[in-house]
């Protein structure tokens, strides 16, 4: 079997997680059977994989929990629109929310749901 450890933010510690397939995390959506994910089988949270670069099973992030992966994405529904639109490049963006939240910021680094919404309302101040 496959393992790497990996932070998990459910069990709040490195884990052996497991290398699985799309095929057990997304049973019913097809299309994504044959992608690789890191599985916490203590807790049952999973994160993907870089599966478009040579380093097809690396970890995408640490594995959040359903709750952390909601945050990020409201992260993203902010931050996204500020580098895509040419407004601001997107690792001055980065390097922006990292000097203020005081780590090298990156969304799938987000362990907990205080630092989500530390990330959130320091963009919502890059965002106006």
């Amino acid at each position: 079997m496959n393992t790497r450890q990996i932070f998990c933010t459910g069990c709040n510690d490195k884990v052996n997680a497991r290398l699985t397939d799309g095929k057990e995390i997304y049973p019913h959506r097809r299309d994504l059977h044959c992608l690789p994910f890191w599985k916490c089988d203590t807790c049952k949270n999973y994160v993907g994989c870089h599966h478009k670069t040579n380093r097809r099973t690396k970890p995408l992030g640490v594995i959040p929990t359903p709750e952390i992966k909601r945050a990020r994405q409201e992260i993203h529904k902010l931050i996204d629109p500020i580098w895509k639109s040419g407004r601001m490049d997107r690792n001055v963006l980065y390097k922006a929310i990292s000097d203020q939240i005081g780590w090298n910021y990156h969304t799938a680094n987000i362990r907990s749901l205080d630092e989500a919404r530390e990330v959130y309302r320091i963009a919502k101040k890059i965002a106006a």
